[in-house]
């Protein structure tokens, strides 16, 4: 079986006429009706009635379709995975996550092991990062839900906690914690929805019954810190996440106690190579030796070292 004339059958099928499936493919028509015949030939069976210029599937050649459909999928499958390769080798990662606080620690020790180690990064929610990653939009991904997506494999690599968010100038600022309760009627500021930091806030509020004010969608978690300093309203994220701003307080919800994790991800056939299996091993030493796995404790007070 010649796997040329295979492919030539599935295009003149997929397309409905040699002229056009010559033209998608570039290929003369004389040469695709050559490889089809060749394909005919050699099988001892015709794949496509021809009446003039127009073809229709026999059924022996709707039932071909139906597996070079397969085999077209693992073809691209393989161009993807030597293109990333390609890719790779060059000293290039292409990185997307939900956050920059999460993955730039990864990078940093990529870039310590190797001077000539480059990357690009782009920022959103895990929604976005999980069809960056699916359609090679990306390297790898880092982000706060475990992908059960039978393409992808993915790797736990931080435990985390949800914070709330205030300004200063909030009277909430002066507490050491707060509960879920003290959301209500609040002004909400948190990422857009495809975030899970969202979607577990929202989560906790819809099973306290628990009504919000306005809610302000913002693109990134340093535009909700901007926004709350900016008094718009209080946010929640993750407790690694809240930084050290003299404008703002973090403070444990201490009856919604929400726990969440970081994963890196990448596509299955990519976890063992080049740079994409370098950045996964680092990222879980990384995770081992700072202690980010360790399940974070419930805070009683205000992180940071700050005084009551």
């Amino acid at each position: 079986m010649n796997l040329t004339h295979v492919l030539a059958f599935h295009r003149v099928a997929a397309a409905g006429s040699f002229t056009l499936a010559a033209r998608m493919s570039g290929v003369s028509q004389p040469t695709l009706s050559a490889q089809v015949r060749a394909l005919e030939r050699s099988a001892g069976i015709a794949l496509f009635e021809r009446n003039g210029r127009r073809i229709r599937l026999t059924a022996a050649g709707q039932a071909l379709v139906a597996a070079t459909s397969r085999l077209e999928e693992v073809l691209g499958e393989v161009d993807r995975v030597l293109r990333g390769t390609r890719y790779a080798l060059r000293g290039g990662l292409r990185v997307s996550a939900d956050s920059a606080v999460h993955v730039l620690p990864v990078l940093a020790e990529l870039k310590r092991q190797s001077s000539s180690f480059n990357f690009s990064i782009r920022i959103d929610n895990s929604a976005e990062v999980t069809a960056h990653v699916l359609n090679d939009e990306a390297d790898v991904g880092v982000m706060a839900s475990a992908s059960t997506d039978p393409r992808l494999f993915s790797v736990k690599i931080r435990h985390d906690r949800l914070v709330l968010l205030v300004s200063t100038r909030d009277a909430l600022a002066r507490r050491r914690s707060v509960r879920i309760a003290d959301l209500r009627g609040r002004d909400l500021v948190v990422r857009e929805r495809g975030s899970i930091t969202r979607e577990a806030l929202e989560e906790r509020l819809a099973r306290d019954r628990i009504a919000t004010g306005q809610v302000f969608d913002v693109a990134t978690r340093e535009a909700v810190r901007e926004a709350v300093a900016a008094g718009f309203g209080v946010g929640v994220v993750f407790a690694s996440e809240a930084g050290k701003d003299a404008r703002l307080r973090a403070l444990a919800i201490s009856d919604a106690d929400v726990a969440l994790a970081e994963y890196a991800i990448c596509r299955i056939e990519r976890r063992s190579l080049g740079l994409v299996a370098r950045f996964l091993d680092t990222a879980q030493q990384l995770a081992l030796e700072s202690g980010w796995l360790a399940e974070p404790r419930r805070s009683a007070g205000p992180p940071f070292g700050q005084k009551a």
